[in-house]
């Protein structure tokens, strides 16, 4: 009997390595998580400043308008993301199929359960694809504790183009304070630090 040389079997493992990289979100996502841990993948914290085409005209400069921005739960209660009364909102679009979306979904989940009992913060999970219970059981299955919702609107460009994972951070006037398209670790300290400067604001 032939002896199997490690090389073979070596080979063989990464093609099998590959091809689940190729077919299978939750190992991509795996991946993702494992790079994420070693610093790389820093959600944009940068404050984006509110554009006005009539200051830079020179006229007085005039907070913009918000829009009401629309999404649903389970039991089909509608929130409007964009006038929160004085709360910080954090949402993240993302879909069950996206592996940079479930590579940061864990990091989410601990920013969530630092701030879950603090009144002045809202968190919504907006699935793009609008299914409610496709994602909550995603949730459920990976013992993931973030509010579900799907959008019951549009969604203005500015804060969704054409990738996901994007997150979007609104301060209590609802205007963007931060906005990152791709994957991020959320879990970072200087996330947490962020937001708590915008709910002291």
């Amino acid at each position: 009997m032939k002896k199997i040389k490690i090389s073979t079997v070596i080979s063989i493992l990464l093609g099998v390595f590959v091809v689940a990289l190729v077919f299978s979100p939750d190992t991509k996502a795996w991946v993702s998580r494992g790079l994420m841990k070693i610093g790389l993948f820093k959600p944009d914290l940068a404050r984006v400043e509110p554009t006005n085409d009539a200051a830079s005209a020179g006229a007085p400069a005039a907070a913009p308008a918000k829009p009401s921005v629309f999404f649903a739960d389970g039991a089909g209660n509608r929130i409007d993301a964009a006038n929160q009364a004085g709360k910080v909102v954090f949402i993240n679009f993302w879909a069950t199929w996206c592996p940079p979306c479930i590579a940061e979904m864990p990091s989410i989940d601990k920013l969530y359960a630092q701030f879950k009992d603090n009144e002045d913060i809202v968190f919504v999970m907006a699935d793009v694809d609008n299914q409610y219970e496709k994602s909550k059981q995603f949730m459920d299955d990976r013992n993931l504790n973030l509010p579900v919702h799907v959008p019951a609107g549009e969604i203005p460009g500015q804060w969704l183009g054409s990738a996901i994972p994007t997150t979007i951070i609104l301060d209590k006037q609802g205007q963007i304070a931060a906005r990152h398209e791709g994957m991020g670790d959320y879990s970072r300290p200087e996330v947490v630090d962020f937001i708590q400067s915008l709910i002291a604001e």
